[in-house]
């Protein structure tokens, strides 16, 4: 769940993102892990969904460590993959990296916590 304020507008990068009316210092958790919020699911459960929902939770989760789906209960599931992100993950907390001014896109690698096949072809 987002812990600063978030809108989502289109980006530059990839459709929707995410970005933040106020300026972020840099250390800031911006995002963090909320079971109440973000759901986890099995690949069994994920299965057992219809589509076009199935396909939709699977277009904007992404698979875990432990094969499961997270999907972001909040505008967390906009964010867009950078290259050189702007937030960095830590353990089950993003993180603004650098200083990031207001009105900004907030970005994060995939490669840190996506575990899909697909994630390795990512620059």
């Amino acid at each position: 769940m987002f812990l600063v304020p978030t809108y989502l507008a289109k980006s530059g990068i990839h459709g929707l993102g995410v970005f933040t009316p106020v300026a972020i210092p840099a250390g800031t958790v911006v995002w963090e892990l909320n079971p109440e919020i973000d759901w986890a699911l099995t690949p069994a459960e994920l299965e057992a969904m219809p589509e076009p929902f199935r396909s939709r939770v699977r277009a904007y989760s992404y698979l875990n460590v432990d094969g499961v789906y997270m999907l972001c209960g909040d505008n967390g599931k906009f964010m867009n993959h950078a290259g050189v992100p702007n937030c960095f993950e830590d353990d089950i907390r993003t993180v603004a990296a650098v200083d990031i001014p207001a009105n900004a896109e907030l970005t994060c690698d995939y490669r840190a916590f996506e575990h899909a096949p697909w994630v390795h072809d990512l620059k």
